[in-house]
């Protein structure tokens, strides 16, 4: 979240326009009983929120729900890993753009130091958050240069990397074709280093091709949503904070339900809402970027999660 835009003087929404706990339960409960086995928490950066570990237990407890998994920054995952597994989260994948304090700095401008995040990975790892996913997102002149590094630091700990091209989501980015580092530049770049085997995919719909070292040392993945569009198979849908469902990453607006939620309507009317929605989509936009990039609405990562 760019501070020159979500800076001190930035209104967000008002407590009153976020979904609750119980609101959010009943929401991935509808989902579950349409056939979703697999939730999972993200942002934003979704440790900020308070009590998610009351949350997770209760998403936990919805039948049909076989992995509950976060997307965190990490940073503030060294002191809340434990209390996370004990809730019931069963996977963590952290953000971590290089291993360098200053291209971090430079990707996200936290300003904290890249240690703080790998002090969470391994105290995820220590607790049995596993397995831990770390994502990569490589910009070009930003910190294309710690492919290799990234690579060389997760494959000796065993621990999947899987890098990113860098994504057009939001407005606030200044996002540029020029800056994408195409997954086919980064695969040769550690193929020249450590041969890789391609390998199958883990599960339909899976967004990351993935590749094993072939001396054994684990794998990576890559997401190339930018020069190798997966949109027809794509099987995710988001929820917002403020209850919108959303069939694409890049989606300009939401479908919104908080209303009918709040407005009385009953677990079979919720579920048959989101079954026409899921239905009806017709989502591509990483496959007409090149027509739409100019025109199209987007929302923020931060606002519908990545």
């Amino acid at each position: 979240m760019p501070k020159e835009v979500f800076g001190p003087s930035f209104s967000f929404l008002p407590r009153s326009e976020l979904l609750s706990f119980e609101e959010i339960t009943r929401l991935a409960s509808a989902f579950a009983s349409l056939g979703v086995s697999k939730l999972r928490l993200t942002g934003g950066e979704p440790l900020l929120r308070t009590e998610l570990e009351k949350l997770i237990s209760m998403l936990g407890g919805i039948d049909g729900i076989e992995q509950l998994a976060l997307t965190t920054n990490g940073t503030a995952l060294a002191g809340r890993a434990e209390d996370l597994r004990l809730a019931g989260l069963t996977r963590v994948t952290v953000s971590l753009d290089a291993l360098d304090d200053k291209a971090f700095g430079e990707m996200n401008g936290l300003g904290v130091p890249v240690a703080r995040v790998l002090e969470g990975i391994e105290a995820a790892l220590a607790c049995g958050l596993a397995p831990v996913k770390v994502n990569m997102v490589v910009r070009r002149g930003v910190n294309e240069h710690s492919i290799l590094p990234m690579a060389e630091h997760f494959r000796e700990r065993g621990l999947t990397l899987r890098f990113i091209e860098y994504m057009d989501v939001g407005n606030t980015n200044g996002w540029s074709p020029q800056d994408v580092v195409p997954a086919g530049e980064i695969r040769g770049l550690i193929e020249a280093r450590w041969p890789l085997e391609r390998l199958e995919p883990d599960h339909a719909g899976e967004v990351a091709v993935r590749y094993r070292y072939r001396d054994g040392a684990g794998e990576i993945g890559l997401i190339a949503s930018v020069t190798e569009p997966f949109c027809g198979g794509c099987t995710r849908a988001r929820i917002s904070s403020d209850g919108k469902l959303h069939t694409c990453l890049f989606s300009g607006t939401g479908h919104d339900l908080r209303t009918p939620l709040r407005a009385g309507a009953d677990d079979l009317e919720i579920e048959r809402l989101i079954a026409g929605i899921w239905s009806g989509r017709a989502d591509r936009y990483s496959q007409l970027r090149a027509l739409t990039a100019e025109a199209a609405a987007r929302p923020e990562m931060s606002y519908i999660g990545g």
